[in-house]
């Protein structure tokens, strides 16, 4: 039989295995591209190592970094927002909140309570961004002022991290009025003498930013944090100009005396417990 009648045996087939990473096992940074390890991100304080840029984090994971093992005791959590205008745009607000709170989270924009920070007794307000883009509708509004209130009583002093897209467009006046409510409150806790230090991280932004947000003894801002009124490209369209290089970060407001201190999110607890040792006593 001729060579070329015999049976060939079949070539082997090389495939190449591949092996698919876990989903959040590598996580890129949105400032330098690069590729981090999740668990080295999240023992970095949700920082990238390489180029300094802060990740947002939740309410309850700045919580666990910034307080006492333990101490944190959560106040006004039941209260959750109602469709008294009836709003609706391509959805009903009724609608909106149910999404919200769907997601399994905080049950408003803000978690308030007490705790200790380095064992001193504080109240701490933590607004949490996942929620409707942390906006401030009625019951943060109430939340804050409740806080405020029971620092007043206690004589301790009150800590705010911001992170808003500002007021509630769904509950409209309603929303507004929070502006002039919560920073009536806090002229109350000046004229004790108590300490108000507000926390800006990205974006802190609209009505909230235009009341209790910049309202504080010291205002303290997280790195490149996004911080103003209305947003860049709003004010560019309205004044037909560009504006300048890193306009309403951080940076920018300390350069402009907006802000007091840019402190990095790994600092952040030695430096809030150090100004309150020489703020109260």
């Amino acid at each position: 039989m001729g060579w070329f009648s015999r049976d060939r045996a079949p070539m082997a087939q090389t495939e190449e295995k591949r092996t698919k990473a876990p989903e959040g096992l590598w996580i890129k940074c949105q400032s330098c591209g690069e590729n981090i390890y999740s668990g080295d991100l999240e023992k970095n304080c949700n920082v990238c190592p390489k180029c300094d840029f802060h990740f947002r984090i939740s309410a309850r994971k700045r919580l666990e970094m910034l307080l006492d093992e333990e101490s944190f005791v959560e106040h006004d959590a039941g209260m959750i927002s109602v469709d008294v205008l009836q709003f609706k745009d391509t959805k009903s607000y009724a609608d909106r909140i149910q999404g919200a709170l769907s997601k399994g989270g905080a049950r408003d924009a803000i978690i308030c309570g007490d705790a200790l920070l380095e064992g001193m007794p504080i109240q701490v307000a933590v607004f949490d961004f996942s929620f409707m883009g942390g906006s401030m509708g009625s019951v943060v509004g109430e939340k804050i002022t409740r806080a405020i209130e029971r620092a007043v009583a206690a004589r301790t002093p009150f800590i705010i991290f911001s992170a808003s897209g500002g007021a509630r467009m769904q509950e409209s006046i309603l929303s507004l009025m929070q502006m002039a409510k919560t920073s009536a409150a806090l002229a109350v806790m000046r004229e004790q003498g108590l300490p108000f230090i507000s926390v800006l991280t990205d974006p802190t932004t609209g009505g909230v930013t235009a009341s209790f947000a910049m309202l504080g003894d010291i205002n303290i801002a997280e790195p490149r944090a996004l911080i103003g009124f209305a947003g860049p490209r709003v004010i560019e369209q309205t004044i037909r100009q560009k504006l300048p290089e890193g306009f309403q970060r951080a940076e920018y407001l300390l350069d402009h005396g907006m802000v007091d201190l840019i402190v990095n999110r790994k600092e952040m607890r030695q430096t809030l417990a150090r100004l309150l040792a020489m703020l109260h006593r």
